[in-house]
């Protein structure tokens, strides 16, 4: 057996996620499509790429046209330069005084959303000029300035030893099917991006991320950020396309068959009681490695292509299958979202979204990459410990 083979093997014996890098080239083109020409794509990696993996999905977004990167800590910034990606790297995230210095020597983007961090720039006086973002508060009530206070904000941070880089706002309905607060939004940016251009005629202006890209064309301005969408999962069911390609496929074993009878009570509190003899089959994932506990007696996954509900309650490292009658071996590979299952069907089957379920599954369960449907690389525990592994013959 070859090592790489042999790696895989190692890889593929419990639970593991594969992440097609192909699949978020794919994306990237579908979703510069509905873009006009002049408008660049930033791809967004925070939270490890959606649990994805932040290195490999950003050296692959890069590759295939992102200009920008998106993260949301200053943390998982500096995790990219490490890595060796020089991209404009935008923070969204306020970044506490101490990480200033690090940040503007990497040349990171600063995202200006409050009078703090306005005040510590203007008290910097290091060699390098930080470049800033400034973040509008249009309808979100999270992040930013209320576009009222802009004309403070410019004449503040035009003072300051920064260059002004860009403006943005962010879309808190874009994936509503009615598209009035958007509409106020976008009204309130569009005046807010022309004030600061008038100041600062190279600001980059931004608004949409994946459902503002698929529903709000002109939305678009001069830079759209790709989230969700990159991954594979529409941002709302009437944005589905069937032009977007699953990034993740999430698989696992069968560890334990048991035939038992009817009444046979399965997993914690047996809330799960067997109506019938029947075979329940024993995954070794649970809510530890990303599975909802919501899925407890609601999910179902994949043995060899066929639905088998989850028998009582998900426990912290294995969750039980009904198998019915159909003969199930130890070994045998388990879909718990994927191919003929999506991870929106199992979000949603847990009253979540996508988002939520990508960014839990665990630091445990390794991420295998593949490239033209062959393995290329393996990250053992997530992080940035990647270790190449060719392809298996």
């Amino acid at each position: 057996m070859t090592e790489p083979a042999r790696t895989l093997d190692l890889y593929r014996s419990r639970t593991w996620a594969e992440v097609n890098l192909d699949a978020v080239v794919h994306n990237i083109r579908v979703l510069r499509m509905a873009l006009p020409a002049r408008t660049a794509c930033m791809a967004v990696v925070k939270a490890d790429a959606y649990g994805h993996g932040a290195v490999p999905v950003a050296q692959t977004a890069v590759a295939a046209g992102a200009t920008w990167l998106g993260v949301a800590t200053a943390e998982e910034a500096l995790e990219l330069r490490a890595a060796g990606l020089p991209t404009p790297t935008l923070i969204f995230g306020p970044v506490p005084a101490p990480w200033l210095e690090p940040l503007v020597a990497a040349g990171c983007s600063l995202t200006v959303a409050d009078w703090a961090t306005v005040e510590a720039l203007r008290r910097m006086d290091g060699p390098h000029r930080p470049r800033v973002h400034i973040k509008i508060d249009t309808g979100m009530t999270r992040l930013g300035f209320a576009p009222t206070a802009l004309d403070a904000v410019l004449d503040a941070v035009g003072s300051a030893p920064v260059a002004v880089e860009g403006v943005y706002t962010h879309l808190a309905s874009a994936d509503d099917p009615d598209p009035g607060m958007t509409r106020r939004q976008l009204d309130a940016f569009t005046e807010a991006a022309r004030l600061t251009r008038s100041r600062f005629p190279a600001a980059i202006c931004h608004a949409a991320a994946s459902a503002g890209t698929l529903a709000h064309p002109d939305a678009a301005f001069d830079l759209a950020r790709f989230g969700i969408a990159m991954y594979g999962v529409a941002p709302a069911p009437h944005l589905a396309t069937a032009s977007l390609q699953a990034v993740m496929t999430l698989s696992s074993r069968v560890v334990r068959v048991q035939r038992v009878a009817a009444g046979t009570p399965v997993s914690y509190g047996a809330t799960y009681r067997a109506s019938r003899a029947t075979t329940i089959a024993t995954v070794p994932v649970g809510y530890a490695d990303g599975y909802p506990r919501a899925l407890s007696g609601r999910g179902v996954m994949l043995i060899d292509g066929r639905r088998r509900p989850v028998a009582g309650r998900v426990c912290m490292d294995y969750t039980m299958l009904d198998a019915g009658d159909v003969p199930v071996r130890e070994g045998d590979e388990v879909t718990v979202f994927g191919p003929g299952l999506p991870a929106a069907e199992v979000a949603g089957i847990a009253q979540t979204i996508a988002h939520e379920l990508f960014c839990g599954i665990g630091r445990r369960v390794p991420r295998i990459y593949t490239r033209a449907g062959r393995p290329v690389a393996v990250a053992p525990d997530v992080g940035t410990r990647v270790v190449e592994i060719g392809t298996a013959g």
